[in-house]
């Protein structure tokens, strides 16, 4: 299965960066092919323009500026988000790529007013990611990055694709025991898909 890959995160230096390798080469591992976005390092503009905002409906001209972007999403068998949650949220360059190339026509099409599913030839949909809180007070909030990637992603996009969430919560007093167990975990699982 061809996997695209969204990485999000500036640190190469990271834990999470130390996930998406352990991704990468379990994603391998088990025969399929990724096609990895970083995003920060290709320097990806999260910002949507007012003149993308306003030609936002307008198919296939809304993929101007991104069609790179468009044309590997929709290559994809499936699609692999790697990136920590700062603030209960998607860090702002992978928001800005959800909002920049999540578009009608891509994504979702819009039919007789009601949206209906683009991306239906995705067989994948997954996070790795990292909380710096506890489970119990993401839960508190809502867990907006897992509802968000579970439910809005998932139902707008690729409603029968598999659904993979693997979190790391309480980064703040995790311990190399900890990290190592998630590594691990996330090796097993991606490596057996």
């Amino acid at each position: 299965m061809r996997i695209l890959v969204l990485y999000a995160h500036p640190d190469p230096e990271s834990y999470v960066a130390a996930l998406l390798r352990a991704s990468l080469e379990a994603l391998a591992r088990a025969g399929h092919e990724a096609d990895l976005c970083d995003l920060y390092a290709d320097g990806f503009d999260p910002v949507l323009s007012l003149g993308e905002r306003r030609s936002y409906h307008a198919v296939p001209e809304n993929r101007r500026g991104v069609e790179d972007y468009v044309r590997r999403l929709e290559r994809a068998e499936g699609l692999l988000l790697v990136h920590p949650v700062w603030n209960f949220g998607y860090p702002a360059i992978l928001k800005g790529f959800l909002d920049r190339v999540f578009l009608p026509g891509v994504s979702f099409r819009i039919e007789a007013g009601t949206v209906v599913p683009n991306l239906t030839h995705l067989r994948l949909l997954g996070a790795v990611t990292t909380y710096g809180a506890p489970r119990w007070r993401a839960m508190l909030v809502g867990d907006p990055p897992r509802r968000v990637t579970g439910r809005m992603l998932r139902v707008l996009a690729a409603p029968r694709a598999r659904f993979v969430y693997l979190a790391h919560y309480d980064m703040n007093r995790s311990t190399p025991d900890s990290r190592a167990r998630f590594l691990a975990r996330v090796s097993g699982t991606l490596g057996g898909l």
